[in-house]
């Protein structure tokens, strides 16, 4: 198979070096010289660009930062669907709006292209380990077809349902996380105010009720400043979509206020 990948962020350059690692015959595109290095010296093709890349490989994995990013990779001049045939598989791994899948879906659907919105979680350290999770939205067939690129760099691979419902359950995922930041941010706050250790106050999170990887981690827990944007955007994500649904999400709002303080 002939695999494809953009976008060679923190997360994505090492998602696409363990491919490679792993023998995949792989192209590779990015706007910077910088990565393009360390894939070209790992072994990968380099492409001019995301055109190249859907001419090219047989999957192709976009993994961009937000909406803007991924249109203009798919549908630009000299985007992957200007390159692309027939038969062809494009995979989002990017956290962005259900909408955004959509619309991109019934795009790559005109010419005769698979869209799989499959997005991740592990962020950099999680690509480097080995232990990233995947969140398959779309077919069976084409999770079959790119599984063995997934399973380069991690074994958790959930098949969440059909088109869309990989972006929806890392939205949940994301709030989720953001709240769990903001709770373990309070009370770790207010037990040491009150005396308490905090390796005390991880052993009674981690023995008690509150049991919480966030608060039992929360020792090493160090977000770097492209974490921080990027959960910031996530919750807008998050709050855009609860709003389309109709629904109150309070706690997201307020993890979205709080984000710069409680992981700074």
């Amino acid at each position: 198979m002939k695999a494809g990948f953009i976008g060679l962020g923190v997360q994505g350059k090492h998602l696409a070096i363990n491919q490679v690692r792993a023998g995949i015959d792989l192209i590779v595109h990015d706007l910077r010289p910088e990565p393009l290095k360390e894939l070209a010296d790992a072994g990968a093709r380099i492409a001019r660009s995301a055109a190249e890349v859907g001419q090219y490989a047989d999957v192709v994995q976009i993994c961009v930062l937000d909406d803007a990013q991924l249109d203009a990779v798919m549908l630009g001049e000299a985007g992957v669907l200007a390159g692309s045939a027939a038969g062809k598989l494009v995979v989002v791994h990017s956290t962005v709006r259900p909408s955004t899948i959509a619309r991109l879906a019934a795009r790559t659907a005109e010419k005769g292209i698979e869209l799989m919105d499959v997005p991740v979680s592990g962020s950099e350290n999680g690509a480097k380990n080995k232990t990233m999770s995947y969140m398959a939205g779309g077919s069976a067939e084409g999770l079959a077809r790119c599984r063995p690129l997934f399973e380069t760099s991690g074994s958790k691979i959930l098949h969440t349902g059909g088109l869309g419902t990989g972006i929806r359950a890392k939205l949940a995922h994301q709030l989720i996380i953001c709240v769990n930041i903001l709770a373990a941010y309070e009370g770790m706050m207010l037990g040491e105010a009150a005396g308490v250790s905090r390796d005390t106050l991880i052993d009674v999170v981690r023995e008690g009720a509150a049991q919480s990887r966030v608060a039992e981690r929360w020792k090493k827990v160090a977000f770097s400043a492209t974490s921080r944007r990027v959960f910031y955007k996530d919750l807008q994500l998050c709050l855009e979509y609860g709003h389309e649904l109709g629904l109150s999400l309070p706690g997201a709002a307020l993890a979205q206020q709080m984000i710069e303080t409680m992981v700074a």
